[in-house]
């Protein structure tokens, strides 16, 4: 079989032109054609596809030294399209673009004259694979770029070190299912987790409490989550405010605590 010239295939794939009624009916039957056109194809979108990454910064030197070596490989490299035919025995081996080797008895091979092929590669059309290869390069280099700013494997953020915590449990007349946690940070914030709190008509408020003289003062409120991360007051002395109280509050203009506990727990470490 006859396949379509390379240079063919690829302009076919870059939509430069129109295949013919001919050129269609043997991609319709000739799966090698077909499958160098979609690999093809799928080199040019490449190329397109990274025609909105302009502003990224120049990859390492070692990329482009990778796409120089590359389009050197694929302009020295064969050409893609057969350059070997079974002949019908006893035909006799008369061509201007190859010469005869005679192989096993009834059967004759022709190869393709390197000096021809040469000079074909050489030809006006020869740019264009090169070209090819090197926007495939080219594509690979960018996405790489991006892999080395964005990488998928980010480095992990540092688990704070808690230097005081405390389960907190139901208080007063809250459901026994009620529950939570509080876990003061180094860097002076407060980490709340409460689970299965009684719904309210106003708004959770937490408290840190000193359980001798019973002075209190307000760290934050809770939102609809199960968590939240409040900040402490500069300096603030742990060992005296101890108790960390979720309180219910109402809409009043009230700062004072309501006076209905919710959880409480003693801070220690």
């Amino acid at each position: 079989m006859q396949h379509l010239d390379h240079d063919r295939l690829v302009f076919l794939a870059l939509g430069e032109s129109e295949a013919d009624n001919g050129e269609s009916t043997h991609l319709a039957t000739c799966a090698l054609c077909r499958a160098e056109v979609a690999s093809l194809q799928q080199v040019a979108g490449l190329g397109a596809e990274t025609q909105g990454l302009a502003d990224l910064p120049d990859p390492p030197e070692h990329v482009w030294q990778g796409i120089e070596a590359q389009v050197r490989a694929a302009e020295a490299g064969p050409l893609l399209t057969e350059t070997r035919r079974h002949r019908v025995p006893g035909q006799a081996d008369i061509t201007t673009a190859g010469q005869a080797d005679t192989t096993t008895a009834g059967s004759t091979v022709t190869r393709l004259d390197p000096a021809r092929r040469s000079r074909r590669s050489r030809g006006w059309s020869g740019w264009v694979a090169t070209a090819v290869t090197a926007a495939a390069a080219a594509a690979v280099a960018v996405v790489g770029t991006v892999s080395v700013l964005r990488p998928d494997d980010q480095t992990p953020t540092p688990t704070p070190v808690v230097v005081a915590s405390a389960p907190l449990a139901a208080y007063g007349a809250t459901p026994p299912t009620a529950k939570g946690d509080a876990r003061v940070f180094q860097d002076g914030q407060l980490h709340l987790h409460v689970a299965n709190l009684p719904s309210v008509p106003g708004y959770y408020e937490v408290w840190l409490i000193n359980p001798t003289t019973m002075e209190m003062f307000s760290v934050g409120t809770l939102g609809g989550g199960s968590d939240a991360l409040l900040p402490l007051p500069p300096n603030v002395d742990l060992k005296s405010y101890s108790v960390v109280d979720v309180s219910a509050e109402q809409y009043d203009n009230n700062t004072r605590h309501s006076g209905d506990s919710l959880l409480r727990g003693s801070l220690t470490g």
